[in-house]
């Protein structure tokens, strides 16, 4: 009986050993594998912590991104309403620049027709004015070839400046001293002028009485206080004649200039001489 007891007891010994041997192994696995997981778990903390910290990143560079998008969208905006204005500003521009190019266009046609009518006008005057130096240019000729035997004594001078022709003929051949009334033979040199003055329809005739210096003296001032008065009375003789022999009376005209235009010196004879004067000048009308 204690053999047994003995037995039983020693089997239960060396069982409780077997056993205990066996929970010590598997105690330090569980230990090493729970180590194992309390520093996997460490680092998955770690790594939740980074991301973590990377989210926060992420979302205000998100909430950055989204701020500037928003502000670029009313930049769009307010560009496109710029856009808008300036496209309605151009488009009011480009009318009013067509209405003006319109108007100015209009005004250039006007101002080119008025241009053409312009030298059209100056082209009939200058016609006009070529026949009128042709037609003074025949009469000087036509002067020149009647009067050449007065022309050759000095007694008479034709002259033709721009349309503008002069017959100057001293008073000695039309005029007896301190008399104003035309002597027979003055009568027959004016009745060469008068010939071709007939066929003179265009100009005005101008009959210009001129003295030299010499002052009016003894009983002649009774009836010529002045120069003035000679010179006129002899301009005023000579209109007349020719009105006699048919020139038109509203083409004639008198004019006296006393010895206030004289052509040459009055200091020596041959000036005074050709101060006495009358000229015939053929001008055109008023």
């Amino acid at each position: 009986m204690l053999k047994k007891s003995l037995l039983l007891v020693l089997f239960l010994v060396i069982a409780v050993s077997q056993w205990g041997c066996v929970s010590l192994g598997r105690f330090e696995q569980k230990e090493q594998e729970a180590q194992t997981l309390d520093k996997n778990l460490q680092e998955l903390q770690k790594k939740y912590q980074e991301l973590g910290s990377e989210n926060d990143g992420l979302k205000a560079r998100v909430a950055k991104l989204t701020g500037e998008a928003e502000g670029l969208v009313k930049e769009k905006e307010k560009l496109a309403a710029d856009n808008r204005a300036l496209d309605k500003v151009l488009k009011s521009s480009q009318s009013e620049s067509l209405g003006t190019i319109v108007e100015l266009r209009q005004k250039i046609a006007d101002l080119e027709r008025e241009n053409a009518r312009l030298r059209d006008d100056v082209s009939r005057l200058q016609k006009a004015k070529e026949e009128e130096v042709q037609k003074t240019s025949k009469t000087y000729e036509e002067l020149l070839e009647k009067m050449k035997g007065e022309i050759s004594k000095g007694e008479v001078t034709i002259s033709e400046l721009k349309g503008k022709l002069t017959v100057n003929m001293l008073n000695e051949i039309l005029f007896d001293s301190g008399k104003a009334e035309v002597k027979a033979e003055g009568l027959e040199v004016l009745q060469k002028v008068v010939d071709i003055l007939k066929t003179v329809q265009d100009k005005a005739i101008r009959i210009e009485g001129h003295t030299d210096n010499n002052q009016i003296v003894g009983a002649l001032t009774k009836k010529y206080a002045t120069n003035w008065e000679l010179s006129a009375a002899r301009a005023i003789n000579v209109a007349r004649f020719l009105q006699q022999q048919g020139i038109d009376p509203t083409l004639l005209g008198a004019v006296a200039y006393g010895e206030y235009k004289p052509v040459a010196s009055n200091d020596t004879p041959e000036g005074k001489a050709k101060n006495r004067r009358i000229e015939i000048i053929l001008v055109p009308k008023d």
